[in-house]
């Protein structure tokens, strides 16, 4: 059914990282569970009750889902917000938004998936469609709850799989909230169905299950490895990663021409979510000539930034995930003050919760090469502050990385923008902006930020299906 696994006795604690109290307990599934839920999921597959339906009948229900979440929308902000720590008016006006815009773009896009005809001669017919996979999964992070699902649900669903979901150890409620709408929707049961659980459990088996024919998995690197090991050792399913970033701005000497605009955008890419986004601009990168002036500006704007409660609207930085998260990229930003590096900002305002895992904006400058703070994905709102040059000592250091997920570019030098754009190692580059394009455009990483295929735009139907060629001789 639309849903979750409940049969089992181990508990997931939803801890609420502002004041770190307990919200609720979640049953977590097991590898029995995922199992049975493999299981069920092929049935129903193979029974054709969805995977049979004309496209637009599919896309239909999933347009009724998107009527759903947009109806429960502040509920849906309110669960992702307490959760993750998230600042509420970043669920309201982006992820909650986006995750409805996302479902209901895929629905509409249901009968645009179009197979070839090959060019053959006259004595034969080469024909390629596209079908669904079967049974598929995809494992969620928690930083963006709703929307990863909504990435994903989307095309696996209008594609005609059954789908099992995965939502992170944290935040696992607006998932399952996503679900009851779904069967709310018509969604037939088997189709989505939720799994909470622990990633070397649950996650594990989701990896292994050889009824599950596709994997999508968006977190971390170290996770990722072990995902594709798995699936490795069993049935070779497919497998999409989505991993890490350590993304760089780039600041031409000419870039303080955008004035507010650049500050507010750069301001953005390394602090949203308090840093924990995989596309986190937290490598500036930023002409000698300008750097005085851009690291007072962009410092005096960090220190402005509103650190509260998450539930108030003026909130802009909240606190990190969990505690474990906090000491992490406090020892990070430790040591990188005992190897030199000089530290501009720091501080939090009095009466926050004396439990909650709040970590200020902090930027460092000065900072010695091979410090983790400047090599390692810190997920925390902390940004580091380098010189160049030159435009190839700019490339060489945005690309001194081992992840390649996305960059931001600044000039008003088309020519020079064309240039980096084209020479950054990176799946998305925005000019004199900070994006990951739309819906319509295609979201993925190179190098150790993930392969297998993209989110977001027609690209993304091709992690949920696969092609069959069917030759046909005629006489």
């Amino acid at each position: 059914m639309s849903g979750t696994s409940t049969d089992t006795r181990e508990t997931l604690r939803v801890v609420n990282p502002t004041t770190g109290e307990l919200i609720t307990t979640v049953p977590a599934a097991s590898a029995d569970d995922v199992a049975r839920a493999a299981e069920q999921a092929h049935r129903v597959f193979e029974s054709g009750v969805w995977s049979g339906r004309p496209p637009r009948e599919r896309a239909a229900v999933l347009l009724r889902l998107a009527d759903l979440m947009e109806r429960d929308a502040e509920f849906l902000a309110g669960l992702d917000s307490e959760d993750a720590g998230k600042p509420i008016t970043e669920c309201r006006t982006g992820d909650v938004p986006g995750a409805i815009e996302s479902i209901r773009w895929f629905a509409e896009a249901a009968d645009k998936v179009f197979g070839r005809v090959a060019p053959t001669g006259h004595d034969s017919l080469g024909l390629v469609s596209r079908e669904p996979v079967g049974v598929a999964a995809a494992i969620l992070p928690w930083n963006y709850p709703l929307a990863m699902a909504a990435w994903k649900v989307g095309p696996a669903l209008v594609a005609g799989n059954c789908l099992l979901l995965k939502p992170a150890e944290a935040t696992p409620r607006s998932t399952l909230h996503l679900a009851a709408l779904a069967t709310e929707a018509g969604l037939p049961d088997g189709v989505l169905t939720v799994l909470p659980g622990l990633g070397p459990v649950t996650g594990t088996a989701l990896a292994r299950d050889p009824l599950v024919r596709a994997l999508s998995f968006t977190g971390s690197t170290a996770t990722g490895r072990r995902v594709l090991a798995a699936a490795a050792e069993t049935n070779f399913k497919r497998v999409s990663l989505e991993m890490g970033g350590k993304s760089p701005q780039v600041l031409m000497a000419d870039a303080l021409a955008y004035g507010d605009d650049l500050i507010d955008n750069m301001i953005e890419a390394a602090f949203l979510t308090m840093g924990q986004n995989c596309t986190a601009g937290s490598r500036v990168l930023v002409h000698h000539s300008i750097a005085e002036e851009v690291l007072h500006r962009f410092t005096t704007a960090a220190k402005g930034l509103v650190i509260g409660d998450p539930a108030d609207p003026r909130t802009q930085v909240g606190p990190l995930i969990t505690t474990t998260a906090l000491d992490r990229v406090s020892a990070a930003v430790e040591a990188a003050r005992s190897a030199g590096a000089h530290i501009h900002t720091g501080g939090l305002p009095p009466g926050l919760p004396e439990h909650g895992a709040y970590y200020p904006p902090t930027v460092i400058s000065r900072v010695p090469a091979g410090s983790d703070v400047l090599t390692k994905e810190l997920f925390g709102p902390v940004v580091t502050v380098e010189t160049f040059e030159s435009e190839d000592e700019a490339v060489r250091r945005a690309n001194a990385t081992e992840y390649g997920l996305a960059a931001s570019v600044w000039t008003r030098d088309l020519d020079t923008a064309v240039r980096l754009a084209r020479a950054i190692e990176a799946g998305v580059v925005s000019v004199n902006s900070y994006s990951e394009g739309d819906i319509t455009t295609p979201f993925g990483g190179w190098k150790q930020s993930g392969f297998g295929g993209v989110e977001k735009s027609m690209d993304a139907f091709a992690q949920w299906t696969r092609e069959k060629t069917i030759w046909i001789h005629t006489r």
